[in-house]
């Protein structure tokens, strides 16, 4: 019998809910999540008043926790990474609920201070997005407190941490749930009161919020479902800030048992959902951003990341910080024909490269192209025949750094039709796109698709690509290795979605010949 991978849970004992994850740890490096648990047990309901956790509370919080030491040990778990964040950290009797956590589960769990908290989120967005060169903002809002973490590149500036959670919010605000004519306005002057002391002094300006907690996945759900997208994930997805303010109005026009009733929102986050979209809202509008980027996995990942430090396990496959080792190990990971995929990602820059200024491509544009070039082929490990198709569904699902959802759904569109038929409206996938993304899928795929037709054989065969943009043609002079007669039929029978993508006619030359230097890295 094979060994068992090592097997890590994080656990996060917050104001409302606590949060349980299992991931395994393959020798590849990385890891993957076996489980993920939740239970709104609010724990901190009442705690404004009182200063401490309610016996209600209390045994609804130490019954979730036995059942998670349940699931823990039927997983096979070697360590937990567990902390009690706001609520335990604000209760006079704090210590005596972990003493009989201890008691009843085995758990040992660790109270983390407000900058200890952010800390975490910052491994997990480091994990994730490619901030180089930005001014941004990283903020996590649980039902005690909402921490911030403001950032250059990767270089963290300042870490706060503020009672303005969820949770606190609605008890102070709107207690019963109601929300009095004058109650709003009053929680958004002391949220800014609260900004405005943290930051004082500072210049309060960020291009992006990067955001994570239940709060900003619940705001990113009912986004999605307002704008009727539908992504597995929500890593990654981007929400305007008039989105949010719309969010809020909406919120305040309904009762909580109206609100629980929203698509996008989860029943039990009704009563506390409008406090929580204030403070991200004037969160965002005191720092003048317009983009709210969602996190999905925040603090609970970078428990799991904190564990895998200690244990001497992270080991990462190659992904973190850069997109190209992102898509290339889930290329390997689908065992794709590495040079050919960059043999036909390289032919592909060379042509967009030369429609580039022509046609209002963007730097993120060849990116798109880039990447679906290298993953084209990845369907080829479930089947050949339908393997465009399968290339479609792998990449819109894959784990990919730095891609919004919206941006895989290009990605894997783009790979979709490398192959076959072209775009066509009754096709799902390509009918669920706007009208502008369309577009730009019909462009990329046709330059892939010809890219693709260039190395019929899978020999690499042409080892230089110049060009040029005539009038209503676009020429192309190929160099081969020797005689490139396949590559040169195979680019003419897949030009068919270019010249219509482009309006220009394909012409080619090709010559014998090799350029050395001029073709892909290997």
């Amino acid at each position: 019998m094979s060994q068992q991978s090592p097997r890590l849970a994080a656990l996060d004992i917050g104001t409302n809910s606590i949060r349980c994850i299992v991931v395994e740890v393959p020798e590849t490096g990385g890891f993957r999540i076996l489980d993920d648990e939740k239970a709104t047990v609010r724990l901190g309901e009442g705690l404004f008043a009182t200063g401490e956790i309610s016996v209600a509370a209390r045994e609804r919080a130490l019954d979730a926790l036995r059942r998670m030491r349940k699931i823990l040990d039927g997983l096979g778990v070697t360590q937990v990474e567990a902390v009690a964040t706001s609520a335990v950290r604000k209760a006079a009797n704090g210590e005596a609920f972990l003493a009989a956590v201890r008691e009843q589960t085995g758990l040992e769990v660790e109270i983390v201070g407000g900058e200890e908290e952010a800390e975490l989120v910052v491994r997990s967005v480091e994990r994730h997005f490619d901030m180089a060169a930005s001014r941004y903002l990283m903020l996590d809002i649980g039902g005690g407190s909402l921490e911030l973490v403001s950032a250059v590149g990767r270089h963290v500036d300042h870490i706060r941490s503020l009672e303005l959670g969820a949770v606190f919010l609605t008890e102070r605000f709107f207690p019963e749930g109601c929300c009095e004519k004058d109650a709003l306005p009053a929680l958004r002057r002391h949220i800014r009161r609260e900004l405005e002391a943290a930051f004082e002094g500072e210049e309060p300006f960020c291009q992006m919020l990067i955001g994570s907690g239940g709060t900003v996945t619940a705001i990113g759900s009912m986004v999605m479902a307002q704008r009727k997208e539908s992504y597995d994930s929500l890593q990654g997805y981007e929400v305007l800030r008039s989105e949010v303010v719309h969010l809020a109005a909406m919120l305040l026009r309904k009762s909580p048992k109206e609100r629980a009733s929203l698509a996008g929102l989860n029943a039990d986050r009704a009563d506390i959902i409008l406090a929580g979209v204030a403070a991200v809202d004037e969160t965002l509008r005191f720092f003048g951003a317009n983009i709210l980027r969602i996190n999905e996995r925040g603090i609970r990942e970078g428990l799991i990341l904190r564990g895998l430090e200690k244990q001497g396990l992270l080991v990462e496959p190659g992904s973190k910080g850069d997109w190209r080792r992102s898509v290339e190990a889930f290329g390997r990971s689908c065992h794709y024909d590495r040079e050919h995929c960059r043999q036909v990602a390289w032919m592909a820059l060379r042509i967009f490269d030369l429609l580039a200024e022509k046609n209002s491509f963007t730097e993120r544009d060849r990116i798109y192209l880039e990447a679906a070039a290298l993953l084209h082929d990845c369907g080829h490990f479930i089947d050949y025949a339908q393997h465009h198709k399968h290339s479609y569904h792998l990449i819109r699902h894959a784990h990919l750094f730095d891609f919004a959802p919206k941006e895989k759904e290009l990605i894997a569109n783009i790979a979709r039709y490398h192959r076959k038929s072209p775009p066509k409206k009754k096709h799902e996938n390509f009918a669920r796109l706007d009208a502008d993304s369309r577009q730009k899928v019909r462009a990329l795929a046709g330059i892939l698709r010809l890219a693709d037709g260039l190395d019929r054989r899978r020999s690499q065969e042409i080892s230089a690509l110049e060009g040029e943009v005539l009038e209503g043609a676009l020429l192309l002079r190929l160099t081969g290795k020797g005689d490139a007669s396949v590559e040169l039929y195979g680019g003419r029978s897949k030009s068919d979605l270019f010249e219509s993508a482009f309006g220009l006619q394909l012409r080619m030359e090709v010559e014998e010949g090799r350029r050395d230097g001029d073709g892909p890295e290997r």
